[in-house]
């Protein structure tokens, strides 16, 4: 529980139930989904502060999360429960609420572009009407008006030159892969840096969802290799023994962004470390965990130059101090194109969801 600070509930607010479930869909990240780990951190919690009393036990409460569909005993014979796909989902949320509590959600769920069409936002400017346009944006006082100039009041005949219509914004969608570098310095030095990773990636994943139906949000991991990774996995996410290779990461990336027909396109990267791996040609793995090795550098910013001239900038949150390592970072940025963001665990959420916010979408 090292880094976790929890104040006492106001248990006038809450009912024991609420009060714990919150707790729960909290700790449950940290242990990364071993529910009896996390049901012993509660008892704890629950011993100290007095969140349950004679009439709602602890135990209640365990009844109550099976009873309302947050655990499953397992199947296996081994004792114990398991979370739903209940859970998974309140899990998500919890966390889309704890760093994104300021967001609102939108009506269309789509970004404007500095390109016009006629098919979003209005932006109160009048034009006449091309193919494409939304008839919905059809200003009828206007139109008419034309009409009747064109052919009078008594032989009244609209065409489409006559009709105006309100200018808008083009809506545009946005392909984003999240990359978390899972190396074993997630964890190290008594600092967990992996638990916020996972927070900020379900919370984005709910939060595109939701928000924004029409984008796209890979999730992948790193480490001495990469691999996708499902909404679903994120709560169990660990870290491994593993180094950082972070042109794995960037090539599993950009093929996913290949495959997507999104015009605009970008990259997540979320890690604390340097990288310290490459795969070469033959299969095996090249590793140096001494300071910045030259020839794994190297072909980091050969990625970056790849993706670069792909058009896909990749925005780097790195939760590390090292001057050196930062140097680094803004190297790769600076070829790339993309931002560097050198932040505390407690800002990276915000960071995230101000920069998704933020970008500025191309021309179609």
């Amino acid at each position: 529980m090292n880094g976790i600070l929890f104040s006492k509930t106001d248990q006038n607010k809450d009912s024991p139930f609420e009060t714990l479930l919150k707790l729960f869909k909290e700790v449950i990240v940290h242990t990364s989904g071993d529910v009896e780990e996390a049901l012993d951190w509660l008892r704890q919690l629950d011993e100290h502060y007095k969140i349950t009393n004679e009439d709602y036990t602890f135990d209640d409460f365990v009844q109550e999360l099976k009873d309302k569909g947050f655990l499953r005993d397992k199947n296996d014979g081994s004792g114990g429960s398991i979370l739903t796909a209940k859970a998974e989902n309140a899990v998500r949320k919890a966390a889309m609420s704890q760093l994104f509590g300021t967001m609102k959600k939108g009506d269309s769920g789509e970004h404007q572009s500095n390109k016009f069409d006629g098919k979003g936002d209005s932006t109160g400017d009048l034009k006449n009407y091309v193919f494409g346009d939304s008839l919905d944006n059809i200003v009828m006082n206007e139109s008419l008006k034309n009409a009747f100039i064109q052919n009078g009041i008594d032989k009244l005949t609209m065409t489409a030159e006559n009709i105006v219509v309100e200018d808008a914004h083009q809506n545009t969608s946005l392909s984003t892969v999240l990359m978390i570098d899972i190396s074993h310095s997630m964890i190290l030095y008594g600092e967990d840096r992996i638990t916020p990773a996972k927070m900020v990636a379900m919370a984005m994943s709910e939060w595109i969802t939701t928000q924004y139906p029409k984008d796209s949000l890979d999730i992948i991991v790193y480490g001495n290799e990469s691999w996708p990774i499902t909404m679903k996995e994120l709560p169990y996410l660990q870290v491994g023994p593993y180094h950082t290779n972070f042109v794995a990461g960037l090539d599993l990336a950009m093929n996913i962004l290949k495959r997507k027909r999104s015009v605009n396109k970008q990259i997540f990267n979320i890690t604390d470390g340097k990288p310290s791996c490459l795969i070469e040609p033959d299969g095996s793995f090249y590793k140096n965990s001494f300071g910045l090795d030259p020839y794994i550098t190297g072909k980091c910013l050969e990625m970056a130059a790849k993706t670069k001239r792909a058009k896909i900038p990749v925005h780097t949150f790195m939760i590390a101090k090292d001057a050196y390592l930062q140097h680094f970072i803004k190297s790769f940025s600076d070829i790339n194109g993309g931002r560097a963001y050198y932040t505390g665990l407690n800002k990276l959420g915000e960071l995230i969801f101000s920069d998704y916010q933020n970008q500025k979408k191309k021309h179609r």
